[in-house]
């Protein structure tokens, strides 16, 4: 047991951003993307079927692949869901580093907060860390659901926003303004446009990204044995 203890650490830094979905998901059930587990779906016959002890490396794995899945669905298939949340939350004003939109909301912080509340996934908080989330896309390629990424500060990836569809995306732009939906032919956001990422439960994130991530999923858990 202790020595479970000791690998644990090393283990969860070694997490992709996939698995880190599923602690956040089993940590509070309110936060799935869906409630249906797998035991769930099991007739009686295939659930009293003794299943061999996974070595805690092939159940990483496992996780990783289910996770994976989870994400591609839940975007791709719940993209009109992720779109009416974010429409929502329109007119909501722009606020530096807060969270919720009682509040108000900035650029990265109205993705993470759309993506929890209709998902159940957590982000990165900055929008740079989010660009390093899912696969690189083209603008060709763009579906609802999607982020886009522009260079709005002399920074790359310094503002993001979420695919609306027919080359519109919805985001929280600057102070003194407030949620909107803009064009992404205008001329504005055209010259700053800066790339585009799909999730689908892969990450080229850091360590300390990683770590960051991690801890937001403990701040779940600890939330949710309060409750």
């Amino acid at each position: 047991m202790s020595l479970q203890k000791d690998l644990m650490p090393a283990l969860l830094k070694q997490m992709p951003f996939a698995l880190l979905l599923v602690f956040a998901l089993t940590a509070n059930p309110a936060f799935a993307a869906d409630p249906t587990t797998d035991s769930a779906k099991e007739s009686p016959a295939e659930a009293s079927v003794e299943i061999p002890k996974q070595s805690m490396f092939q159940a990483g794995k496992s996780y990783f692949f289910r996770a994976s899945d989870r994400l591609v669905d839940s975007v791709t298939g719940k993209s009109d869901e992720l779109i009416n949340r974010a429409m929502e939350v329109i007119g909501v004003r722009y606020r530096w580093d807060t969270e919720l939109p009682q509040s108000g909301l900035d650029g990265s912080s109205f993705v993470g907060y759309v993506f929890k509340d209709k998902l159940g996934f957590l982000l990165p908080r900055k929008s740079t860390q989010m660009s390093r989330v899912g696969k690189p896309i083209t603008r060709e390629e763009l579906q609802p659901g999607d982020l886009v990424f522009f260079n709005t500060m002399r920074l790359t990836f310094s503002h993001v926003g979420i695919y609306v569809g027919d080359n519109k995306f919805i985001h929280s732009p600057s102070k003194g303004t407030s949620v909107r939906v803009d064009d992404l032919g205008s001329l504005y956001w055209d010259k700053r446009f800066d790339g585009a990422r799909r999730l689908d439960g892969s990450d080229n994130l850091g360590d300390a990204e990683r770590q960051e991530l991690l801890n937001e999923v403990n701040k779940l858990k600890r939330k949710s044995r309060s409750l």
